[in-house]
């Protein structure tokens, strides 16, 4: 080959190795650069990442163990969740809020036994004058009966426009005991009386009981002025126009007939509600509009064989014989209900008894219409004498009875023990607060178990006397010193008696 032929071979060569080299050379740049720029994003984006985790972290509901107790106590008192919901719950929400590990239905109890010491024994500040104390008793599965006290501002319906509720309410005081006497009420109620002054009047219902006690009080120089339960009032009112009257027994009865007549059959929704017998003039009114409303049902005329009416009337017992029954109860009944609506959400005073006047004037029966009239005047004249006619007397006792009722249905199970649900009556009034949150964490476990170690309770007791060695008698040796007791108390108070002091906190007219 000759030298120039070479050359050129040689040459090509080299061109063909150059635009190679440069063609990777060219790929490997815009690879460098392409990666290099992907990661300069990849370590921005982690950056910006990591800035919203922390902006995330930073405003995560549960931020410490304070938060996760409020979040708890939130669920259980105003959510109205049972403990192990409450506790499924925050399991499931955990990873969201923040929480390390959720609390088990236990500790969920202990937070709330515990939040009940802290309202009882946190007094900050003196009680107001103007108070309204509420009082009841409520029983229990066994031989404790729940006595209670709630203070309700007086001036509660100048402040809000609707019906005292739990929110609005304090307890003042709760105990427990084996039985209750108009006596032993006064006793008690006189070392209340004691510690934060007399109230600015008493607020009940007609229990011979709670009379006595006020009477007992009176004659000692430490009444107040008495307020009756306006449900009570028109509920006594009621039964004693209608206890004896000649159909009350016949319908009753037909009802029962009815209900049982009706359950499994196409007819199922027809069914009447339940009227417990206890205190039945409470709740009487609404068995009598479901009679009404059935009745209107089977109008005159005859029915066609095998028909939906047909098998209604078959049904209906002797409940078209009290017809007139039926339509006289719900003629005074009605009036009367409208008015106890208007003065549990307004209070009672010269606009609101005039107001009533209004409406029982539709009332057929003479007797039962000036019987409600005088039970407005006397009431009015409570009102004037403690200075309300004006703004509205609270006369409904239902904070109490929803206080008792809750307590008996969220978070006892199905032991209602006494003690247990005096235990969780503080905490059902009012709404927690962070400050009560971290209160109960500084709470120690001597310090609950000093209060609850000395309980009797009715699901220890079943649990060993029902065990292989169980033993009846020892039934009789814990009946004693086994009850709750809550009062608000000095600190040099005996040792003798379980009692804690009372937070006082309520809202300033």
């Amino acid at each position: 080959m000759s030298p120039l032929s070479k050359a050129q071979h040689s040459r090509n060569q080299w061109k063909h190795k150059a635009r190679r080299r440069a063609d990777d050379n060219r790929y490997l740049r815009k690879q460098l650069t392409r990666v290099t720029q992907e990661r300069a994003r990849a370590q921005q984006a982690l950056k910006d990442t990591q800035a919203r985790l922390r902006q995330v972290e930073a405003q995560k509901p549960v931020q410490g163990k304070v938060d996760g107790v409020f979040l708890a106590l939130q669920l259980f008192l105003v959510a109205r969740l049972g403990f192990r919901a409450v506790s499924r719950v925050l399991s499931l929400l955990a990873e969201l809020l923040g929480i390390p590990k959720a609390p088990c239905p236990q500790t969920i109890i202990n937070w709330v036994t515990r939040l009940s010491q802290v309202r009882m024994a946190s007094l900050s500040e003196p009680l107001s004058s103007g108070l309204i104390w509420i009082i009841d008793i409520s029983i229990a599965l066994g031989q404790g009966k729940i006595l209670a006290v709630l203070a309700l501002n007086a001036r509660h319906h100048q402040l809000h426009p609707t019906a005292p509720d739990l929110h609005r309410v304090r307890l003042l005081a709760v105990s427990v005991s084996a039985s209750w006497t108009g006596e032993t009420i006064a006793d008690w109620l006189k070392r209340l009386i004691a510690v934060v002054g007399r109230p600015m009047a008493y607020l009940k219902d007609g229990g011979h009981d709670l009379q006595k006690a006020i009477k007992v009080l009176d004659e000692q120089g430490l009444a107040s002025p008495t307020i009756d339960d306006i449900s009570h009032a028109i509920a006594n009112l009621l039964k004693r126009h209608y206890h004896d009257h000649p159909l009350l027994a016949t319908f009753l009865s037909a009802c029962g007939c009815v209900s049982g007549r009706l359950k499994q059959t196409l007819l199922a929704c027809l069914t009447p509600p339940n009227v417990h017998t206890k205190a039945r003039f409470m709740n009487l009114h609404r068995l009598v509009s479901w009679a009404q409303r059935l009745l209107k049902l089977s109008p005159p005329g005859r029915a066609a064989q095998d028909s939906t009416l047909a098998q209604l009337r078959a049904c209906l017992d002797r409940l078209p014989a009290c017809k007139a029954f039926i339509q006289r109860f719900h003629a005074d009944a009605t009036p009367l209900l409208a008015c106890q609506k208007l003065l549990k959400n307004r209070g009672l005073g010269h606009d609101t008894q005039a107001d009533c006047l209004r409406l029982i004037e539709t009332i057929p029966s003479a007797a039962v219409r000036r019987e409600f009239a005088d039970y407005l005047h006397q009431q009015l004249q409570t009102a004037t004498r403690l200075g309300l006619e004006s703004v509205g007397l609270p006369i409904s006792s239902d904070p109490i009875e929803s206080l008792f009722g809750l307590a008996k249905q969220h978070g006892v199970g199905e032991v209602k023990d006494a003690n247990r649900i005096a235990l969780r009556l503080p905490a059902l009034c009012g709404t927690p607060t962070r400050a009560e949150a971290q209160q109960v964490l500084a709470i120690r476990v001597a310090q609950q178990t000093e209060l609850t170690g000395q309980l009797l309770s009715l699901t220890k007791q079943r649990r060993e006397v029902l065990s292989h060695h169980g033993d009846l008698e020892t039934l009789n040796s814990e009946q004693t010193n086994g009850y709750v007791e809550f009062l608000p108390g000095t600190k040099n108070r005996p040792n003798c008696r379980e009692t804690l002091t009372l937070s006082t906190d309520y809202e300033k007219t």
